[in-house]
């Protein structure tokens, strides 16, 4: 029998309770975050599901994690909590469960309409790694900057290329990014200029959320990653080309790449999206030892972009 909530969510909704991604916001009442989660047209409070008693399994009863106005320490319980809090919310926004469908009180104070709500940045970021994570994505920026002859370079084919991005300027979707201001790119022997960037550019992309780390100086079998990993978010990965390619060599991505990243609100679990994984590409060659998983999976996911005048939007 298929999972079926008591709140009526619509078909095309992508919210339904099999999904349940995570997230903060604000109400015209409070004055901090709350945590939640999104159920079709709504967002369930979990401050009032935790003061309620109603999450009562073994890592989460008595917990103050829901009581946070982050994720953080939800997100640092690891895998074991994450399930047993995913287990306890389908139970308790499903059609056969009376805990919380019968309790009119509680559900007026923990369902709040999405309409009525102001998302926010759901966790402290500490950290944050960008990648070169497919071939398309490493050919495409590898032709901007080195033309179309030999884009990719021989590394990309052996190890993860990633660099340090700035985690203070990731916001959330619907933050005004603004053009950044830097040296251009010079023409032939010329003098660099300095103003707006005239090549701004985002990608696509999807954004990793990590949850427990590790002890400095000890690492993470690359077959237990997936005990690290809370979910994924949307992400717009914004970029003054003209900037970058002036100033990138020979230490990489600077302040062409740091005045904005954007990304979705919401927090998909791995486990929602368990339905979408398939084979990953097979690996040519072969990756060494260490970086060889047992099972190599990927998510098979359509994203859509849809675009503005930039320049509309954020005037020089």
């Amino acid at each position: 029998m298929a999972l079926k909530s008591f709140i009526h969510v619509h078909p095309d909704s992508h919210f339904p309770i099999q999904n349940l991604p995570y997230g903060a916001f604000k109400t015209h009442s409070t004055t901090l975050p709350r945590l939640g989660v999104a159920i079709g047209d709504y967002v369930l409070d979990l401050s009032e599901i935790a003061k309620s008693g109603l999450f009562n399994s073994p890592l989460l009863a008595g917990s103050d994690c829901f009581l946070q106005p982050t994720l953080n320490k939800f997100l640092a319980m690891g895998r074991p909590a994450w399930k047993e809090a995913r287990d306890s919310l389908q139970k308790l926004l499903s059609s056969t469960e009376p805990a919380l469908r019968d309790n009119m009180e509680l559900r007026q104070k923990a369902l709040v309409p999405m309409s009525e709500v102001e998302m926010v940045l759901p966790m402290e970021i500490g950290d944050y790694t960008d990648f070169f994570s497919s071939m398309h994505h490493a050919k495409n920026c590898g032709t901007i900057f080195v033309g179309p002859k030999n884009p990719i370079a021989p590394n990309w084919f052996r190890l993860p290329i990633a660099y340090h991005g700035r985690a203070s300027s990731v916001v959330i979707s619907g933050t005004d990014i603004i053009r950044p201001r830097g040296q251009g790119h010079p023409t032939g022997n010329s003098t660099p200029y300095f103003g707006p960037s005239l090549k701004l550019d985002f990608e696509l992309e999807m954004g990793t959320v990590v949850g427990p780390g590790n002890e400095l100086g000890k690492t993470i079998d690359v077959n237990e990653a997936a005990d690290h990993i809370f979910g994924v978010v949307l992400m717009n990965d914004w970029s003054a080309r003209d900037i970058q390619a002036w100033e990138y060599v020979p230490l990489g991505p600077f302040l062409g790449k740091s005045f904005g990243t954007t990304i979705s609100p919401w927090i998909v679990t791995l486990d929602a999206l368990q339905p979408f994984a398939c084979d990953a590409p097979k690996q040519d060659p072969p990756p060494l030892p260490y970086l060889a998983e047992k099972t190599s999976k990927n998510y098979d996911i359509a994203l859509e972009v849809a675009s503005s005048s930039l320049t509309d939007i954020y005037p020089i």
